[in-house]
C-alpha cells in the first residue's frame, strides 16, 4: 500500500510539474529604432529608446528580442517580412517602433530613413503601413502588442507637396481599432497630436514605459494607464498618451506577480522542465500547502507516523492555481 501511495504521489507530482510548464508561453518581439534621417533632421532618442526597450522585453523573459535600428525601407519590409516567421508559433508578439510615423487619409505609416516623401503621393511607396505591421501579429494565439513612439512633430508634413486637394496629411497619427481580438495599440500621443522626443536620454513616453510596463503583476491595462498619467505629469499636459483596442476580463499582465508562498519559499515564479527535474530529486523546495494536507490525508493511513512526507512531493514544481493568468514568465535565456 505504501508502494501504491509512493506512486500515486510521483505522478501527480509530474502532473503538476507539466501543468506549471504549460503556463510558459512563447512570446517574441521586434523592436526598431530610426533616428538617422537622410533627408530629415536627426532624431536624438529613438536608437537609444529602442535599446533599453529591448533590454526590458529580454529581462522579461521573452525568447526573441529582434532588435533593429536606422532601418531604410527596405530592410524594414525585410525585417517585418522575418519576424512573421516568428509569429506564426508565438503566444505573445510585441512591437516597438520609436522614429518618425505620418498619417495620410486615414492610414498611418512608419517612415524608414531614407524616405523622400516629396509629395503626398510618395507615402505609399516609401513609407511602411502600420497595417502591414498589424497583419503580421495576427497569427499570435494569446496577446498582440504594438507601442509606436512615432508621433513626433514630422518635418515632412511642412515640406511636402500636395498633388490632391482632397488629399489630408494629418499631424501626428490618425486612431486605429484593431479587428482583432487581444490586441493593443499603445500611441505615445493620441490621435491628431504629437510626441515629445525628450531632453534626456529618452523620450516621455518610452521612459514611462520602462518604469511600468513590466512591473510583476501589474495589468497592461493599468500599466498603460499609468504610462499615460506619468506622461501628462511630465509634459504639462502637453502630451496625452492613448491605447486602443480591448483584452478580456483576466488580468494580463508581462512579468507574474509573485505569490506570498512563493516568496516566503524562495522559488523561481516558473520553472523550467530541468528545473522541474531537478527540484523532483529535491528534499529543498516547498509545494502549496494544500497540496501537501491532501497528499497527506490520502497517506497517512498507510505510513507510520514517524515517516516523512516524500521528497519527491515536497518538491513538485508548482504554483497555486490562485495565481492570476499571466502571458508568459521571466526566463534567463533570449535569442538576440
Amino acid at each position: 500500500m505504501i508502494l501504491a501511495a509512493r506512486i500515486v504521489a510521483t505522478v501527480l507530482a509530474v502532473l503538476l510539474c507539466a501543468s506549471g510548464q504549460a503556463l510558459a508561453e512563447k512570446r517574441v518581439a521586434l523592436v526598431i529604432g530610426n533616428s538617422n534621417y537622410a533627408h530629415a533632421p536627426a532624431l536624438d532618442n529613438p536608437v537609444n529608446d529602442a535599446t533599453a526597450v529591448s533590454v526590458m522585453l529580454k529581462s522579461a523573459g521573452f525568447h526573441v528580442v529582434e532588435t533593429r535600428n536606422n532601418l531604410d525601407f527596405g530592410a524594414m519590409g525585410r525585417v517585418i517580412r522575418d519576424f512573421a516567421t516568428m509569429t506564426y508559433s508565438a503566444d505573445v508578439a510585441v512591437v516597438f517602433y520609436a522614429g518618425h510615423g505620418i498619417e495620410v487619409d486615414g492610414v498611418n505609416y512608419l517612415i524608414p530613413t531614407d524616405a523622400k516623401l516629396a509629395t503626398d503621393i510618395d507615402v505609399e511607396y516609401e513609407a511602411m503601413p502600420l497595417d502591414r505591421v498589424l497583419r503580421v501579429l495576427e497569427p499570435a494565439r494569446s496577446l498582440r502588442l504594438v507601442m509606436l513612439d512615432a508621433c513626433r512633430d514630422n518635418p515632412f508634413v511642412r515640406t511636402m507637396k500636395r498633388t490632391m486637394a482632397s488629399r489630408a496629411v494629418g499631424r501626428g497619427l490618425a486612431g486605429v481599432e484593431p479587428t482583432g481580438s487581444n490586441t493593443l495599440i499603445a500611441f505615445a500621443a493620441k490621435a491628431g497630436s504629437t510626441a515629445q522626443d525628450g531632453d534626456g536620454a529618452h523620450s516621455p513616453f518610452t521612459s514611462a514605459l520602462l518604469k511600468h510596463l513590466i512591473a510583476p503583476g501589474l495589468d497592461l491595462r493599468i500599466a498603460f494607464g499609468k504610462v499615460r498619467d506619468e506622461v501628462l505629469a511630465v509634459t504639462g499636459a502637453r502630451q496625452e498618451p492613448h491605447v486602443y483596442g480591448s483584452l478580456g476580463g483576466t488580468t494580463i499582465a508581462l512579468v507574474p506577480a509573485e505569490t506570498s508562498l512563493g516568496a516566503a519559499a524562495g522559488a523561481a515564479p516558473s520553472p523550467s522542465a530541468e528545473g522541474c527535474e531537478a527540484r523532483n530529486a529535491s528534499s529543498a523546495s516547498a509545494v502549496p500547502t494544500r497540496t501537501a494536507d491532501s497528499y497527506s490525508r490520502q497517506v497517512s493511513l498507510l505510513r507510520p507516523r514517524h515517516q516523512m512526507m516524500p521528497c519527491f512531493l515536497r518538491s513538485a514544481c508548482s504554483s497555486p492555481d490562485t495565481q492570476p493568468k499571466t502571458f508568459g514568465s521571466p526566463s534567463s535565456s533570449w535569442t538576440k
